[in-house]
């Protein structure tokens, strides 16, 4: 897997609060098994007005504001059901990061195991970063666990077994593999009774 260390890109900014799994990517779009595909349709209830026509007034649909890998948004984000489907459409939108001010339990972990960095931060420094101009780039250091933007600093907290995983483009099984040695010699000291 690919470390993440420092990304810097523009970003979008969706300041609402409790946004939901099924807001993300509602359920009609859960049959495809694979990670990918679901980005065309990540806020589907949003973004179009009708099957597949987009509305103009949705952020996302802003031509400024494409190519963006990171969404500012509210408290509470991915609340709802536990689908995984939602990080796998954010991811395959494009976002790399999520800014909020909380996230529902099980949506954190489904970012941290499909690698999109989830960071919390307080309203004041959401807000002052959702005000950046759609062509200003914000960046966000993991090592030193900094997002920065327009000569602020906002220091942001990780845990540190997520963070090497992040950084060193670690996932479980790749951990898992560093301890080969120890399993292939466990294996070999079992006794076979057959």
């Amino acid at each position: 897997m690919k470390p993440i260390t420092t990304i810097t890109s523009t970003s979008v900014p969706l300041m609402k609060e409790n946004i939901d799994t099924d807001q993300l990517i509602p359920k009609q779009f859960l049959k495809n098994i694979l990670k990918v595909g679901y980005g065309k349709n990540l806020f589907y209830d949003w973004r179009y007005t009708s099957p597949n026509k987009p509305n103009p007034d949705f952020i996302l649909n802003k031509p400024e504001r494409q190519g963006a890998n990171i969404l500012i948004t509210g408290d509470n984000f991915g609340c709802g059901s536990s689908r995984e489907h939602a990080v796998w459409a954010l991811k395959d939108y494009g976002f790399q990061v999520v800014i909020a001010g909380g996230y529902s339990d099980i949506f954190y972990m489904n970012s941290t195991k499909n690698r999109l960095l989830a960071i919390i931060l307080p309203v004041d420094q959401r807000e002052f970063l959702a005000a950046a101009p759609a062509d200003a780039e914000i960046t966000v250091d993991l090592p030193n666990q900094e997002v920065r933007y327009a000569g602020k600093t906002f220091k942001f907290d990780i845990d540190p077994l997520w963070k090497h995983k992040f950084v060193n483009g670690l996932d479980d099984i790749a951990i898992t593999m560093q301890y080969e040695d120890k399993i292939d010699a466990y294996e070999a000291a079992i006794p076979d009774f057959n």
